[in-house]
C-alpha cells in the first residue's frame, strides 16, 4: 500500500510512474469506501485522480499555486495535501469541508462554491508574483461546464491580453452537474474527434524538408499559410486567438501522457492551456454509467451503488417540479429555465413532458435573468427555477433588465435557508436582503408544500410584474394538497394562532419552530401568537398595525440574514408611520458565514430553534426591553 505513506505533495516525487498509476487506483479505492458512509461529490473526484496526482507530482505546492474552480473535485487534493485521515468527517460539523478551504491547508489557495472564478484568480495570482519578483507556477483547473460562464471567458480575454506565465487545465468530462450544453461544448466535441492534426502537421513538415534543395523553401511557404490552415483544422483555434498556446486533448488518465504534456507546457513562454479529457466517476461502474446522479451523493452500498436515502416525505423541490407541470398544463406561456439544474431544480419531469418549453443554457446566470425578461416582454410566463445561492450572480440583471423593466418573470428560488453539508458557499440566506428592496419586485415564502403550490397559482395569475417564490431544501410538512389551486391577496399574512401580548412572525420552516415555542409557552401560561408572514414583501401592513394597536411584542423569526429581510422590513413599517408602542425583536441569521454540518446543527448554532425562541421570550417577560433595533 502506497496511500498510507503520502503525507504530503512532495513524497509522489520519490515514486515512479508505475507507482503512481497504483496509487490512482489505491485513491480510487479509499473515495468510494469513504463515501459511500459520508455522500459527497464522488464522481468528479473520480474523474481527476491521475489528473491531481500527475499535478503534484510535477509541480511544488504551495509555492505552486493550484486554484480549482468550484472545488468540488479537490477530495484527491486534499487527500495528497496530508488529509486522508479526516476524510471520515467530510462535510460534518467541523469536519472536512466539501470544497478547497484556506482555512484547512496551506495547500489551499483558492477557494469557491460558485463556478467560473478559478481564471480570474490565477490571473490575480500571476500578476501578484510578477509585482513581488516571485517566480512559481500558477495552475487553473476549471471544467467544460465552468467555461459557459461568462466570467470564465471575462478571464480569458484578460490572460491572453497580458500574455502572463500562467497554466489553465480544461477537464473536460463532457459534463458539469448535469449535461453540458450550447456552443462550447459543441466545440469541445469537434475538438475530441480531431486528435491526429497536430502528429499530421508534423510529418508532413519533416517530410517537405526531406525533398533536395527545393525542400526547405516549401516547408517554409507551408508555415506561411499556417494562419489560413489552422481556422480549418487546428484543435483549439479559439483558445489560440484569445491568445493562449494551446496543447492537447490528451488523455486525463493516462499518467505518462499527462506528466510529458505538463513538462511542454513549462517550455511555453506566455498563458498555456492544456486540454484534458477525463471520464467523470471514472473506476466505479454505477458512477460512470450516470455521472449526473453520482455528482452528488447520499450514502450508498459499494457493491450494489443503491443509495441510502431516508424513508420520508417528498422535497419542496419535488413538489415544485409536479405543480409546474399542472400550471403548464393548463398554460402554454409557462417556459422553464435553468442554469445548468435541470435535475436540481425538479425539472427533468418537465423537461420530459415540454421538452421544447424547457431552456437550460447551462452556467450562465446573467444570461438566464435578462433572458427571461425577454421571453416576458413577448408575453410568454417564463419561470427562473434557480438555486438561491447561484441567483446572487445575476443580481445585475434581475435589477435593471427584470425589475426595472417591470417583467412578468417569475422566480422559483430553490434552496432558501440552510442547505446543510455544501456550507457556507451554497446558503439560501441573503435573497430576501438583496431582493426586498428592489422596487416592483413579490416576494413570497410558503409555510407548507400546500401554500407553495397556491403561491405557484398566485404567480402565474399575477400579471403586474416579476413575483418570486422561495422554498426550503427540507422534506415537506406532510399537509394534505388540494386540488384546486387559488392565488393569495398580494400582501396578505394569516394569523395561524392567538395571543395575548406576545407574538412570533414567521416564514417557511420558522412557522414550525414558532409553533413549537408557542406550544411550550402555553404550558408555561403564556399565550403566545404565531403569524405566517408568507409575503415578504409586501409586508402585510393591516396586520402590522393591529398588532402595535394590541401592544403585542414581536418576535420576528427567520432563516435569513437579520441584516435586511423581514425583520428589517417590519422596522422600517413601524418608524416610517411612526407607530411608537410596538416593540420588535429579531431572530435571524447574525452578521457571519455559517459552516457546513446538518441544517439542524446550523440553526442551532444562531439560536433558530425552539427553545431559543422560548428564552428569549422568558426573558422578555422578565424585563421587557427597550432600545434601538429592538423596539420603535
Amino acid at each position: 500500500m502506497l496511500l498510507p505513506h503520502i503525507k504530503q505533495p512532495g513524497d509522489l516525487k520519490s515514486l515512479s510512474v508505475e507507482e503512481l498509476a497504483s496509487l490512482a487506483e489505491e485513491i480510487r479505492s479509499f473515495l468510494i469506501e469513504k463515501l459511500s458512509v459520508t455522500g459527497g461529490h464522488l464522481a468528479s473526484n473520480l474523474g481527476v485522480v491521475e489528473l491531481t496526482i500527475a499535478l503534484h507530482y510535477c509541480y511544488n505546492s504551495p509555492k505552486d499555486k493550484m486554484i480549482y474552480d468550484v472545488g468540488h473535485q479537490a477530495y484527491v487534493h486534499k487527500i495528497l495535501t496530508g488529509r486522508m485521515d479526516r476524510f471520515d468527517t467530510l462535510r460534518q460539523r467541523d469536519g472536512l469541508c466539501g470544497f478547497v478551504k484556506r482555512s484547512e491547508s496551506e495547500h489551499d489557495v483558492w477557494e469557491a462554491g460558485h463556478s467560473s472564478t478559478s481564471l480570474s484568480a490565477a490571473m490575480g495570482m500571476a500578476l501578484a508574483r510578477d509585482l513581488k519578483g516571485e517566480d512559481n507556477k500558477v495552475i487553473a483547473v476549471i471544467g467544460d461546464g465552468a467555461l459557459t460562464g461568462g466570467m470564465a471567458f471575462e478571464a480569458l480575454n484578460h490572460i491572453g491580453h497580458e500574455r502572463k506565465n500562467l497554466m489553465v487545465i480544461l477537464n473536460d468530462n463532457e459534463m458539469s452537474i448535469a449535461p453540458n450544453v450550447g456552443a462550447m461544448h459543441n466545440y469541445l466535441s469537434k475538438i475530441r474527434s480531431d486528435r491526429h492534426y497536430l502528429r499530421a502537421k508534423d510529418e508532413l513538415e519533416v517530410l517537405l524538408k526531406k525533398i533536395p534543395a527545393i525542400g526547405g523553401k516549401l516547408a517554409k511557404s507551408a508555415g506561411r499559410v499556417k494562419d489560413s490552415l489552422k481556422y480549418m483544422m487546428v484543435p483549439g483555434v479559439l483558445f489560440e486567438e484569445l491568445g493562449l498556446t494551446y496543447l492537447g486533448p490528451v488523455d486525463g488518465h493516462d499518467l505518462p501522457k499527462l506528466i510529458e504534456t505538463f513538462h511542454q507546457a513549462d517550455n511555453v513562454t506566455g498563458p498555456v492551456l492544456v486540454h484534458v479529457v477525463t471520464t467523470k466517476g471514472k473506476g466505479y461502474k454505477p458512477a460512470e454509467a450516470d455521472s449526473h446522479k453520482w455528482h452528488g451523493i447520499s450514502p450508498y452500498k459499494i457493491e450494489s451503488g443503491q443509495v441510502l436515502k431516508a424513508v420520508g416525505n417528498p422535497m419542496y423541490t419535488e413538489i415544485f417540479g409536479r405543480t409546474l407541470i399542472e400550471l403548464a398544463e393548463q398554460d402554454e406561456r409557462i417556459i422553464a429555465v435553468t442554469p445548468a439544474m435541470p435535475g436540481g431544480s425538479g425539472l427533468v419531469p418537465f423537461s420530459e413532458e415540454f421538452p421544447t418549453r424547457m431552456i437550460d443554457v447551462g452556467i450562465a446566470e446573467q444570461h438566464a435573468a435578462t433572458m427571461c425578461a425577454a421571453l416576458a416582454m413577448e408575453g410568454l410566463k417564463p419561470v427562473f427555477a434557480v438555486y438561491s445561492t447561484f441567483m446572487q450572480r445575476a443580481y445585475d440583471q434581475i435589477v435593471h433588465d427584470i425589475c426595472r423593466h417591470n417583467a412578468n418573470v417569475m422566480f422559483a428560488i430553490d434552496r432558501a435557508g440552510f442547505v446543510g453539508a455544501d456550507g457556507e458557499t451554497h446558503h439560501g440566506v441573503f435573497d430576501v436582503a438583496f431582493l426586498r428592496h428592489i422596487p416592483n419586485l413579490v416576494l413570497m415564502m410558503p409555510k407548507d408544500e400546500n401554500e407553495l403550490r397556491h403561491m405557484m397559482k398566485t404567480a402565474l395569475d399575477y400579471d403586474d410584474g416579476p413575483i418570486a417564490y422561495r422554498y426550503p431544501r427540507v422534506n415537506v410538512v406532510g399537509v394534505p394538497l388540494d386540488s384546486e389551486l387559488k392565488a393569495i391577496p398580494i400582501g396578505s399574512w394569516e394569523l395561524l394562532r392567538k395571543g395575548e401580548g406576545y407574538a412570533v412572525i414567521a416564514s417557511g420552516p420558522m412557522l414550525q419552530v414558532a409553533t413549537e415555542a408557542a406550544e411550550t409557552m402555553k404550558r408555561e401560561g403564556l399565550q403566545v401568537g404565531v403569524v405566517n408572514a408568507r409575503f415578504l414583501k409586501p409586508v402585510d401592513e393591516d396586520m402590522l398595525r393591529e398588532l402595535a394597536r394590541q401592544h403585542t411584542k414581536l418576535i420576528v423569526l427567520e432563516e435569513a440574514s437579520e441584516a435586511g429581510s423581514l425583520g428589517s422590513a417590519v422596522l422600517e413599517f413601524y418608524a416610517k408611520e411612526e407607530i411608537q408602542n410596538a416593540q420588535v425583536r429579531l431572530m435571524g441569521i447574525p452578521d457571519i458565514f455559517v459552516e457546513h454540518g446538518s441544517i439542524k446543527e446550523q440553526r442551532a448554532e444562531v439560536g433558530l430553534t425552539a427553545e431559543a425562541v422560548c428564552l428569549k421570550l422568558r426573558q422578555w417577560t422578565a424585563e421587557p426591553a427597550y432600545g434601538m433595533g429592538q423596539s420603535v
